[in-house]
């Protein structure tokens, strides 16, 4: 307990030691381009995220994982643009001595490099910002059959898509984004138009099932809205909402942000288990620390770190209604090829529970331990706590293929290291290409909610506590993994790789709840219980005009699924999606 104090006393003393970045700026040109200028590498300059969708983060995961892009934390992301130029600035001679041997690693370095690269060349000020428009596009999807749309319960046909609405026919998000930045101001905003269906929904008798005898929220009230329960009949959608919105002020090597942000928490693909794009992002204010910084001493055996910090409010919760939840997190890498990351998400208070204050902000931040009831039930509760651990490895005599990480999650305890038996999981493995294949890469993933010592809780362990009933939840979506409370699955991708922004991709998910979370019928009958999901699809993205900046993404998607409580008989649906983006060029709108 003593050490994971320490380390975020660090972390807190280092936000305001300005000495620590100044040491990591250095000046190696990228391509076709003139020395970055020193304004932009040192403490001034803001700079935008770059959302979690876009294929910027595939391609330099790929780039990581060949074995370049060391100063990368893969377990903290977002990034913003001037942080991918100032990562790919650091490798630049590295990757264009190994050109010739290694064209995909140039291909990668010189796609993300124009992309970013206008950031880097035109300076702002307050009085001399810059907007332009960062992308336009239209999402085509249909549904055929029933999809699942309970990620808190039985299962989620759609994962890591914002949380957006969907349900069988003909669904439509459109939507755009802008950037401005103004020296050490930056905003960004993307928002879209979204249509959805109305479909059947749960029926009352398991909604109510799923929110007494599941969630032990009780009585059921059939005329409030659960957010995570999907209970008809579900009106159709048509909504403009706001996907991200944030205005951030660069200090010291932070970004000092409010607003609507993405967060990717953890080094896997598929799966975060503290927090992920599978529900709406909450509105927030945040601390990043966008470039590695150095203690003295302590970094000789730690290597650089990097720390994120922010607090907000979740919506959806009935019981108690609208809680507010903070993250902390504190990745160091000891070598260029391990990076290791603590983190702790806690959600407190609560209409009905107890009042957002600074003394329970306080009480939830420093609290370590095990409570007894009374102050559970109390104002001086210190909410539901959910700490992870992460690393990734590019292993000995394979730097350059294989990438191995995991992510995991404990409740109530101080961290999944001291832990293990307790904790959630989630490893993965990732070989960036093969030998004569340099194009074909492949990446598996397998995760489980379902810890070895507490195996039958039927699902109220995970993601789920006592007070904070709808758990790790924003909007009925959880934010954290799609496996849910008391599952295991996992993923695989098999990916061909055109070009950095180009590919064909065949990925498959499975997702099984334990009989134990979820039983064959409402009488209790946990034999033969359960879920069985099974998702196969395919993807293709390809990209026209002259100048490549016209995106065109397909995908198909099969599902069955097996969940006697919800029907005795296997069911499927399939989904056909087709979304095109406009990236322009030269953009400036004023």
């Amino acid at each position: 307990m003593r050490a994971i104090l320490r380390i975020f006393a660090v972390a807190a003393v280092c936000a305001v030691l300005p000495v620590a970045h100044a040491a990591s700026a250095r000046s190696i040109p990228g391509p076709q381009s003139p020395d970055l200028p020193s304004h932009y590498l040192t403490n001034t300059a803001s700079s935008t995220y770059v959302p979690m969708d876009s294929w910027i983060y595939p391609a330099l995961d790929r780039l990581h994982a060949m074995g370049y892009l060391d100063t990368a934390f893969m377990g903290i992301r977002p990034w913003t643009r001037l942080q991918i130029a100032w990562m790919l600035e650091q490798d630049a001679a590295k990757i264009q001595f190994n050109a010739n041997k290694d064209p995909q690693a140039y291909e990668i370095y010189y796609a993300v490099w124009n992309n970013v690269e206008p950031t880097i060349g035109n300076p702002t000020t307050f009085l001399h910002p810059r907007t332009v428009l960062g992308s336009v596009y239209t999402d085509i999807r249909g549904i055929s059959g029933t999809p699942l749309r309970d990620s808190y319960h039985l299962g989620q046909t759609i994962i890591n898509d914002y949380g957006r609405p969907y349900a069988e026919g003909f669904n439509n998000y459109t939507g755009f984004s802008t950037r401005t930045r103004a020296g050490r101001f930056s905003l960004y905003f993307r928002g879209e138009f979204q249509h959805a269906p109305s479909t059947t929904g749960y029926s009352q008798a398991l909604a109510q099932y799923l929110s007494e005898q599941i969630d032990y929220i009780a009585p059921y009230n059939p005329n409030i809205r659960y957010d995570d329960l999907p209970a008809g009949p579900i009106p159709s959608s048509n909504d403009f909402r706001v996907m991200e919105a944030n205005l951030s002020f660069h200090l010291l090597g932070n970004e000092i942000s409010f607003g609507k942000t993405d967060h990717w928490l953890g080094p896997d693909k598929g799966t975060v288990m503290s927090w992920s794009n599978n529900a709406e992002n909450i509105y927030s204010f945040q601390i990043n620390d966008v470039q590695p910084f150095r203690i003295p001493l302590l970094s000789l055996l730690t290597g650089p770190f990097r720390y994120e910090f922010f607090v907000g409010s979740l919506k959806g919760h009935t019981y108690p209604n609208e809680p507010w939840v903070h993250m902390e997190k504190l990745s160091f890498k000891p070598t260029r090829n391990l990076e290791m990351g603590f983190d702790r998400t806690i959600i407190w208070g609560g209409l009905g529970h107890e009042p957002i204050t600074l003394h329970t902000f306080l009480k939830s931040f420093f609290s370590f331990q095990n409570v007894p009831a009374a102050e559970k039930n109390s104002v001086n509760d210190p909410g539901a706590r959910f700490s992870s651990f992460d690393f990734n490895y590019r292993l000995p005599f394979l730097r350059n293929w294989v990438t191995l990480y995991c992510d995991s999650l404990v409740h109530d305890d101080v961290s999944p290291v001291d832990t293990p038996r307790r904790s959630s999981v989630a490893p993965g493995i990732y070989i960036s290409h093969f030998p004569s294949l340099p194009k074909l890469s492949l990446r598996v993933e397998a995760v489980s909610t379902d810890p070895v010592s507490n195996h039958v809780q039927r699902g109220q362990f995970m993601e789920y506590e006592t007070i904070q009933r709808q758990g790790t939840t924003n909007k009925g979506n959880t934010f954290g993994s799609w496996i849910g409370r008391e599952n295991k699955g996992g993923q695989a991708w098999l990916t061909w790789h055109f070009s950095p922004k180009e590919e064909a991709q065949f990925i498959y998910r499975r997702d099984k709840a334990s009989s134990a979370f979820i039983p064959r019928s409402t009488d209790l009958t946990f034999q033969n219980g359960g879920t069985t999901q099974n998702d196969f699809t395919f993807s293709i993205t390809r990209r026209a005009l002259p100048d490549k900046n016209l995106e065109v993404h397909v995908w198909v998607q099969y599902e069955n699924y097996l969940i006697p409580l919800l029907n005795p008989q296997t069911q499927s649906d399939t989904t056909a999606n087709f979304q095109l983006t406009w990236y322009p060029r030269k953009n400036k709108i004023f």
